[in-house]
């Protein structure tokens, strides 16, 4: 059948000086002495007239047949790293995060990590070391397989070796293998995807912008940040094949706790000199970043004194500690945690929060509005907690649901990656794809909210109160607090005298970490569902908001715990301080007058 092309075409084979052609599969011509293919194609009339009523678009020709991974070019996995981290600044800059924070700090940082990794910025990069490891070391070429073949867990057919598919440097990084295998062992110098989000958090510090590690955090779980499927704004010839495909693979997102613990580390790693100082009037100060969670959670504007003397009796106002310093301390403030801890030891002082204080209180600024309004007077809006508590408490219930709901909609997990090159291995992963994609699609047919539903814009606050309409309910910022203060000698005093806490002996963190799971039953509902609040509106865990809470008291009271008796909850006896409050406001008369 290929006669009939090739007749009219008589040129002797540059190779055999043969003339005896073929046409491949491809439509190009070929020696059939020699196999010579040549550039040669086959010429097909376009003039072919369309039946009537027909549409239908025929391939006449069929293209050249190319395998993807020929289009692909050598590169280092520190490229695509650098890909990814631009494309999450990117982002934040599109939600307003100051220019400044992409190229004065957060490239500077990478280059930082860049020359200390000695990946790049260095006259001997370990990128040769490395490539002479991942060609000669049999051992590791082994563990890197072992690798990929223990992270498949679907069920399919164990992965071919991938590290002797992944010699040809047009398909994998040059330096995956090593990459991968040298991750067995603990080395910092080797950069994650976790470490990506670890890094803007430091340049988010560094240039004191208005995000915290929790806004993260809710960034890149709502998809504004690029993070599960960031691989997808690689360039087309950096494709992700053997153990590239496990090193920019996601399986979660990073806690708080763990990511701060991260972020640390790479700061140690860094060697970074001191941060900027963060002032009160900066936004990450406990002073500003209290006023914009005590917004968020509803409550009175008058609240918002006691928290700053607070904040100053235990010394937390201090530009030393907020500002990270290694000359001094290696430590890296929790600025969001340090501002709700604040918040709740005030309510604890002010309201009581002992299951029986804070409703009698309620009760008496129940009788206060009562007794105006019969008067005839203006009610003042004494801030009532019961009131308070009711209208969050379903605003949360609302909000914790809406989360669930999108958690469900959302693919938390990363699309199917290739781990080998085999074609075998592709087609089974292709298959994967595939399903996944249309399983996807069916279930947002069946869960996805109507089209003609806007879409909620990002922002730093979990709840919008006010007369607005989509408003989560009236707002209480203007209450007073007249019914839980008293005013004595031109200083306000809180009505309650009593603090209660649990024994604050600090437990050694070498034999045994947090024990809220085991007092968690002892504690006031009160006071738990406050902690739950905050858990939501920071994405930080009950335990690890408690023992900050526990820091903060240990500071306030300052008092020693008699021997044998820990915060761990081995007793579940509370203990009442009297006279705090007093001493609390007597320690800063020019604050709340």
């Amino acid at each position: 059948m290929d006669d009939e092309y090739t007749e009219g075409y008589n040129e002797a084979c540059a190779q055999c000086s043969c003339v005896d052609w073929g046409i491949s599969d491809e439509g190009r011509f070929f020696c059939r002495s020699c196999h010579n293919v040549i550039e040669k194609t086959r010429e097909v009339d376009l003039n072919v007239a369309p039946a009537p009523g027909s549409s239908r678009v025929v391939t006449i020709r069929r293209g050249s047949r190319t395998n993807t991974h020929e289009r692909g070019r050598q590169w280092m996995t520190c490229e695509a790293f650098q890909f990814i981290l631009r494309k999450q600044a990117s982002a934040l800059l599109d939600l307003g995060v100051a220019p400044l924070f992409k190229d004065e700090v957060l490239w500077p940082l990478w280059r930082r990590f860049l020359q200390t990794s000695q990946l790049a910025y260095t006259n001997n990069p370990v990128r040769r070391a490395m490539l002479k490891r991942a060609t000669t070391s049999d051992s590791e070429s082994a563990a890197a397989s072992s690798i990929l073949s223990a992270s498949e867990t679907d069920g399919e057919t164990d992965p071919p070796n991938t590290t002797d598919s992944c010699r040809d440097s047009s398909t994998c990084s040059l330096d995956g293998a090593a990459y991968l295998t040298s991750r067995l062992r603990p080395q910092r110098g080797h950069m994650s995807m976790s470490k990506t989000l670890a890094l803007i958090h430091l340049a988010l510090v560094w240039s004191r912008q208005a995000l915290t590690l929790g806004d993260l955090l809710r960034l890149v779980s709502e998809g504004h940040v690029p993070y599960i499927n960031a691989y997808e704004d690689l360039p087309e010839e950096m494709q992700l094949y053997g153990p590239d495909a496990l090193i920019f693979r996601v399986q979660g997102f990073p806690s708080h706790q763990c990511l701060h613990m991260e972020t640390e580390a790479l700061a140690r790693f860094l060697q970074l000199p001191a941060f900027p100082p963060i002032s009160r009037q900066d936004l990450l100060h406990p002073a500003v970043l209290s006023l914009r969670y005590l917004r968020d959670a509803n409550l009175p504007d008058e609240l918002h004194p006691w928290v700053c003397v607070l904040m100053e009796r235990v010394d937390m106002a201090k530009t030393s500690l907020h500002t990270l310093d290694p000359s001094r301390r290696f430590t890296l403030p929790q600025y969001d945690v340090q501002a709700a801890v604040l918040i709740i030891v005030t309510m604890k002082l002010v309201f009581g929060l002992d299951d029986h204080t804070e409703w009698e209180l309620s009760n008496d600024a129940s009788m206060k509005e009562t007794n105006i309004m019969t008067e005839g007077g203006m009610s003042h809006d004494h801030f009532n907690l019961r009131r308070w508590y009711r209208l969050l408490n379903a605003a949360l219930l609302r909000a914790e649901h809406m989360q669930q709901q999108d958690a469900a909609r959302k693919q938390w997990k990363a699309t199917p990656l290739c781990t080998s090159t085999s074609r075998k291995y592709k087609r089974v992963v292709a298959k994967k794809k595939r399903v996944a994609e249309q399983l996807q699609m069916c279930f947002q047919k069946l869960s996805s909210p109507p089209s003609h539903a806007p879409t909620a814009a990002s922002s730093t606050f979990k709840f919008c109160w006010g007369d607005e309409d989509g408003a989560d309910g009236p707002s209480l910022h203007r209450n007073t607090l007249k019914a839980a203060v008293t005013q004595s000698q031109e200083v306000l005093t809180p009505v309650n005298l009593t603090y209660w806490h649990l024994p604050l002996r600090p437990c050694d963190p070498r034999k045994c970490g947090s024990h809220y799971s085991a007092i968690e039953a002892t504690l006031p509902r009160s006071f738990v569902w406050l902690l739950k609040l905050f858990s939501f509106l920071l994405q930080v865990s009950l335990a690890h908001l408690y023992q900050e809470v526990l820091s903060v008291e240990r500071r306030l009271l300052r008092r020693k715990t008699p021997p044998g008796q820990h915060s761990s909850g081995s007793t579940t006896t509370t203990r009442k301080s009297r006279l705090r409050g007093r001493k609390l406001v007597n320690a800063a008369q020019g604050h709340v007058r």
